[in-house]
């Protein structure tokens, strides 16, 4: 049976066990001088004190780049103005916004064709519709019907197109509408 020898960093965690074991060890029982513990307890507050020391010089340090980069008006609101930035101009160069760009492009292309076809079908459809005998059977009604009400109300002008016959219907029907003009209480007899 072939057994491997660990280094420390390849040892298995810690378990509950081991630490009650580890919580047992009594540094007195150790096979340590007292002159080895003194050592060692002093490097030991040496180190602790660097480390205060160090996490105070960081402190300084992290104080001062906030100061220095509010100079340079690098925040954290520019950050994330920036980021946005790059995020969209990166978005923009990608292939997948290319293509569905492209696609959404075409696609408003062959719309604009196909309402302009429409368009034009609908004016067409109109034409024809105008110029079909329904059409002139019920515009000479009407033309008929409006000058006899024009003539009934007292004009005497008869006739032209059915353009004409409207335009006028409806500049007699604008003058023809009351209007409210208040009045003061005083002018009232």
């Amino acid at each position: 049976m072939e057994t491997r020898q660990q280094g420390f960093l390849d040892s298995e965690p810690l378990r509950e066990a081991d630490e009650d074991m580890a919580s047992e060890i009594n540094l007195n029982n150790c096979l340590l001088t007292e002159e080895e513990r003194e050592e060692i307890q002093q490097q030991l507050a040496k180190l602790e004190e660097e480390i205060s020391t160090l996490r105070q010089v960081l402190s300084s340090k992290e104080k001062q780049h906030a100061e220095l980069r509010q100079k340079l008006g690098v925040g954290s609101l520019s950050e994330l103005r920036n980021n946005l930035s790059k995020g969209w101009h990166d978005m923009q160069t990608s292939t997948a916004y290319k293509k569905t760009s492209e696609t959404i492009s075409t696609a408003g292309q062959k719309t604009s064709v196909a309402f302009t076809t429409l368009g034009s079908a609908i004016t067409r459809k109109f034409g024809d519709m105008r110029n079909s005998p329904s059409f002139k059977s019920f515009e000479e009604k009407v033309e008929t019907t409006v000058s006899t009400l024009k003539t009934k109300v007292g004009g005497a002008e008869t006739g032209g197109s059915f353009e004409e016959v409207l335009s006028s219907a409806a500049n007699a029907s604008s003058q023809d509408t009351p209007t409210n003009n208040l009045t003061d209480g005083s002018e009232r007899p």
